[in-house]
């Protein structure tokens, strides 16, 4: 089946986006047409990351991320801690001439991002690739609604309403772990999930924001510190610390298409869980989703008599939608983890043609951008900032 030798990827990270990612890695050549292996995984705890490397039949491991950009038996690397230490880790595999596949958000600044993506384009030049992950876009019901989107069935786009809501951190007992401290996230629900949202209403529609009026807030500004953690659960130790990052984000925008879009990104929505929904409005129909009913989305036609239209419910598990040719029959739906898989399959196919993956970095810095320009609308008390 395969003609090539199999990409050997170094994974740096083994918490909750490692277990995932490395899911993905071993499921992708077994049922897509690619060939890849993790062959070394890296994180800071040895026994903690040796007992990954053995759960997941991994053969190696390591406590630095240097000894995989130093291997040469590497070819990859896919890097899933915390933003922090994105733009160190990224450069150095890309100038040692490792592609890399790098989680979201790209960075935890502009000015980060800025210098990835320079060092992305340049490892370009010489043929080494590179690709953020959104894995969002992996999900075939919203991969069919782009095609509907794209085919003109909706028409001229006037609304994008994207809304990504959770509740894990309602309890103002819950600690006080990394996700919730600047210095290593960058930002809260708004660089966590609000970027999913942004990168979604972008993949979906073509268009970008021209700019945005914001509000943030941060609910609870002291949290007990952490006694120990795993993906999205916690214990409490004694003391507490700030929590220096959003808990909520809302803002408005334009887009370079004309249209008017609205997102909303919060971990303080009692009850929703992994809420993620988005909706687009157009002159000719609409479309809209909801990824906690992942397999299906909406679709409503304009064109059609008043009498007879309506929105009607797409399953999408034909063989002729995304990815689907390569998974179950008809009706026999996937689940959060096949998104990652999907992730994996653009990469690896990528390297193996020798193009360049999306999303790109030049996508990651995008949504950076309007990261940036988000905090620094609230800062302005929702104050209109413009982006380029």
């Amino acid at each position: 089946m395969h003609h090539k030798p199999a990409l050997r990827v170094a994974l740096i990270g083994y918490s909750f986006m490692g277990k995932i990612h490395a899911q993905a890695w071993q499921t992708a050549p077994r049922f897509f047409d690619v060939s890849a292996k993790v062959d070394l995984v890296v994180g800071r705890d040895a026994a903690a990351v040796e007992e990954f490397a053995h759960t997941f039949d991994i053969p190696r491991f390591a406590t630095d991320w240097r000894d995989a950009i130093n291997d040469p038996d590497i070819d990859a690397v896919d890097i899933c801690v915390p933003g922090d230490l994105h733009a160190e880790i990224s450069n150095a595999a890309l100038a040692a001439g490792k592609h890399v596949l790098c989680e979201k958000p790209l960075a935890n600044t502009v000015a980060e991002a800025e210098e990835m993506t320079a060092a992305a384009a340049a490892a370009r030049a010489n043929g080494v690739q590179s690709m953020v992950g959104f894995s969002y876009r992996g999900t075939p019901a919203l991969g069919a609604m782009k095609k509907l989107i794209d085919d003109g069935r909706i028409g001229t786009i006037r609304h994008i309403r994207a809304t990504y809501l959770q509740d894990w951190i309602v309890d103002e007992q819950f600690p006080l772990v990394w996700r919730l401290q600047k210095a290593k996230a960058g930002s809260g629900s708004l660089g966590d999930i609000g970027a999913h949202i942004i990168d979604m209403a972008v993949f979906l529609t073509g268009q970008r924001l021209t700019g945005v009026s914001a509000l943030t807030e941060t609910f609870v500004k002291e949290r007990p510190l952490v006694a120990s953690q795993g993906s999205l659960a916690a214990t409490a130790g004694e003391g507490t610390g700030p929590v220096d990052v959003d808990d909520a984000a809302v803002f408005i925008a334009r887009t370079d298409g004309g249209a008017l879009a609205t997102f909303e990104a919060t971990r303080f929505a009692a009850g929703r869980k992994n809420a993620i929904r988005i909706e687009i409005n157009g002159s000719a129909g609409s479309v809209a989703f909801d990824f906690e009913r992942m397999n299906e989305f909406e679709f409503h036609d304009h064109t059609l008599p008043g009498g007879e239209s309506g929105f009607r419910r797409i399953l999408a598990t034909e063989p002729e939608h995304p990815y689907l040719e390569a998974w179950w029959p008809t009706g026999h739906g996937l689940g959060y983890e096949h998104t990652f898989t999907h992730e994996i399959v653009e990469f690896a196919r990528a390297v193996a043609s020798g193009t360049a993956p999306s999303p790109s970095y030049e996508d990651g810095l995008y949504v950076q951008r309007v990261l940036d320009a988000v905090e620094r609308s609230a800062a302005a008390n929702a104050g209109w900032v413009a982006l380029d």
